[in-house]
C-alpha cells in the first residue's frame, strides 16, 4: 500500500509568539513537527507494518521544514519529498494546488494529515487536495481501519461519533486520540539519513508562478490584548450583582 502523509512544521506550541512590524519573529525560535502530523505519521506506519507497502511523508515550505521530515523519517517513513520555491504563496488554496501537483504523479492508496496546523488553524489544505484529486476524504478521524479497498474511520463530532466507511483511494485527517505517536530512536536517526529524500521545485511539477495567485491575504496581525487583573467584589449580594453588572456594561461592554 502507498501511503503519502502530509505534513508541516510549524512552531513549537511552548514558543512565545513576538511580532515585528506585523509580522512574527522567527529569531531563535524552535520548529517542531505539526503536532496533528504526528499522528497522521504514526497512523502510516501502522498500516505499512500491518499491510505492507511504503511511506512518502511531503512537505511545502522554507528549507528549514527538512528537519521536520527527518524526524518523520526517524519515526519510521520510508522517504521523504520537500517542494521548497520562494515562489509559493503562504495560502492554503496556492499550498494544495503544489500538493496535488505532485501527488497526482504519483501512485497512491491513502493519504493522510493532521486535522490542522496549530500556527493558523485552518484545516483547509488537506481537504482541497482531496477535492483537487477527485478522491473521498474524512477529517478528524480517531479510528481508522482498512478493509481491502475499503476504509472505515470513525470521525469526532464535538462529543459525538461518525462512522464513515469510503473507498481507497481516500485522504484522511488525524484527531488527537488516533494514537500515541512514537518518539524517534537513536538507530531511527542513524537510518534516517541514509533513506531518500527529494527536494523539487516548480518547474520539477510542472507548475508556473502565475498559476498559483493566492486566494487569500493576511491583512493585519496582531497579538491579543493583556488581560486585566481580577476583580474581587465586596458587600452584600445585591450590592456585588449591581456592582457586576455596572462593570460587565461600562468596561466589558458586553451588556
Amino acid at each position: 500500500m502507498d501511503i503519502i502523509v502530509l505534513l508541516k512544521q510549524t512552531f513549537d506550541t511552548e514558543e512565545k509568539i513576538v511580532i515585528h512590524n506585523g509580522v512574527i519573529s522567527e529569531d531563535g525560535v524552535k520548529f517542531v513537527v505539526n503536532p496533528y502530523d504526528e499522528y497522521a505519521v504514526e497512523q502510516a506506519i501502522q498500516i505499512r507494518d500491518e499491510l505492507g507497502g511504503k511511506v512518502t511523508v511531503m512537505s511545502v515550505g522554507p528549507e528549514r521544514s527538512t528537519e521536520a521530515l527527518r524526524t518523520a523519517l526517524a519515526m519510521g517513513a520510508d522517504e521523504a519529498v520537500l517542494v521548497s520555491d520562494d515562489r509559493i504563496p503562504v495560502d492554503e488554496a496556492s499550498v494544495s494546488r503544489v500538493i496535488a501537483a505532485y501527488i497526482g504523479k504519483q501512485p497512491f492508496d491513502l493519504i493522510l494529515g493532521g486535522n490542522f496546523s496549530v500556527d493558523t488553524g485552518a484545516g483547509q489544505v488537506a481537504v482541497r487536495v482531496a477535492r483537487l484529486l477527485g478522491i473521498p476524504h474524512t477529517s478528524s478521524i480517531t479510528k481508522l481501519e482498512i478493509n481491502g479497498q475499503i476504509a472505515i474511520s470513525h470521525r469526532d463530532t464535538e462529543g459525538d461519533l461518525e462512522v464513515v466507511e469510503v473507498p481507497l483511494p481516500a485522504l484522511f485527517t488525524a484527531q488527537q486520540g488516533l494514537n500515541e505517536p512514537r518518539y524517534p530512536s537513536l538507530q531511527g536517526i542513524m537510518k534516517a539519513k541514509k533513506k531518500p529524500f527529494s527536494q523539487l521545485t516548480l518547474e520539477d511539477l510542472g507548475l508556473a508562478a502565475d498559476e498559483l495567485a493566492a486566494k487569500t491575504a493576511r491583512i493585519d496581525l496582531s497579538l491579543p490584548p493583556e488581560r486585566n487583573t481580577g476583580k474581587m467584589l465586596k458587600g452584600d449580594l445585591a450590592t456585588q450583582v449591581s456592582e457586576l453588572v455596572q462593570l460587565l456594561r461600562q468596561e466589558a461592554k458586553v451588556i
